[in-house]
């Protein structure tokens, strides 16, 4: 699956707005006609950098960007469940080190393939309900999260394929979990959020041991003393409407609704009050046409630009430096109509992948400045 068949001169699409970087179409990849939920480059490994994955059905793809705009593919898996259709992926790593993809979906089971021996590595039966989201903790990437359809959010060694624990109970979500996210040098911390309209940050902290402990486990997955964190630290109600994204930025938190916006918060906790405080509002970063759910934004590694789709297969790129906020571009092309559910942008913000509800992979590329 080499470069798409499409006149570069078609693929310009137009630009606005760049006091820093304009972007144009280098390809267009059409993976067959079921939609693309998500894409993600992997940040894991200095080596696959360029590497990206995408899942869509019952399939995983694994993908090259090259010079040029050239899309190579790499590998591809099939699930054996026909009827699978995945709706997330995360690269995780093994524990020497080898790249690891963690992709789940509609049937509740979480397939980890081993893509240095491009083969199914373990499965993980747990939740029960569909699989929302799969993130990979950056400090320590044999720790995947996982939320669902079931209300709950479960973290999971996958080297050992033990499930350490699991996010639920008095104080949890009241309706599907459909984002979770690491906080990114916080070790304990996660924030969750779904369609009880909330967000919710946990910690680990004192469930730390039993994290340590799957490490060294060697009796069956199944023998290990999960344990159920019923209590959150702190709840937000920012939104009044499902979140279906959130990631930190720091100790801020980005999520966004279906009220075509990112909002920029900073949780204010009680200490003497667990689950209690407040929620300071610092930044709104619109995004038109953006009113139906499960649609997921990215940054850059190093927390420069956010990049988000829209139901009519437009992106927005917003600084993350800026105050107040700056749109660094807005991407469009006539042959991107269909919604997308997700991008990716590179390590250092120069190529923008999205992922559409038609099938397609659309690649944008930075223009270098004279």
């Amino acid at each position: 699956m080499a470069k798409a068949a499409i006149g570069s001169e078609a693929l310009v699409g137009s630009l606005t707005l760049s006091k820093k970087r304009d972007y144009r179409v280098t390809n267009k990849l059409q993976e067959g006609k079921r939609p693309l939920y998500a894409v993600v480059f992997n940040f894991i490994d200095s080596r696959y950098f360029n590497v990206f994955a995408t899942v869509g059905g019952n399939r995983v793809t694994v993908y090259q960007c090259l010079e040029g705009g050239v899309i190579a593919a790499l590998q591809s898996y099939i699930d054996e469940d026909k009827d699978e259709s995945f709706y997330t992926l995360s690269w995780a790593c093994n524990v020497d080190g080898s790249p690891f993809l963690v992709a789940g979906g509609y049937n509740g089971i979480m397939r980890v393939i081993d893509t240095g021996n491009e083969k199914p590595h373990k499965s993980f039966v747990g939740h029960g309900d569909s699989i929302n989201e799969i993130r990979t903790q950056p400090l320590k990437p044999s720790l995947v999260v996982s939320a669902s359809k079931d209300e709950s959010v479960r973290l999971w060694n996958v080297q050992t394929g033990i499930c350490i624990l699991i996010f639920s109970g008095a104080g949890g979500h009241r309706n599907e979990v459909l984002s979770v996210d690491f906080h990114p040098s916080d070790l304990y911390r996660i924030a969750s959020c779904g369609m009880d309209n909330t967000v919710k940050i946990w910690s680990m902290k004192e469930f730390w041991p039993y994290v340590e402990k799957s490490f060294t486990w060697t009796d069956l997955p199944s023998k290990f003393p999960t344990k159920y964190v019923q209590f959150p630290v702190f709840i937000a109600s920012v939104h009044s409407n499902y979140v279906d994204c959130n990631r930190w930025l720091g100790d801020f938190i980005m999520s966004k609704s279906v009220d075509n916006e990112i909002v920029l918060w900073e949780p204010k906790m009680k200490e003497q009050s667990p689950g209690e405080g407040t929620t300071d509002i610092l930044q709104k970063y619109p995004v038109p046409e953006c009113d139906i759910w499960f649609i997921k934004f990215s940054y850059d590694f190093h927390y420069n630009a956010v990049a988000i789709g829209n139901r009519d297969g437009k992106i927005l790129v917003w600084d993350l430096q800026s105050s107040p906020p700056v749109l660094i571009a807005k991407l469009s092309h006539a042959q991107s109509k269909s919604p997308i559910r997700q991008t990716a942008m590179s390590f250092d913000g120069s190529i923008i992948l999205s992922c559409c509800e038609d099938g397609a992979i659309w690649r944008w590329d930075a223009i270098p400045t004279p």
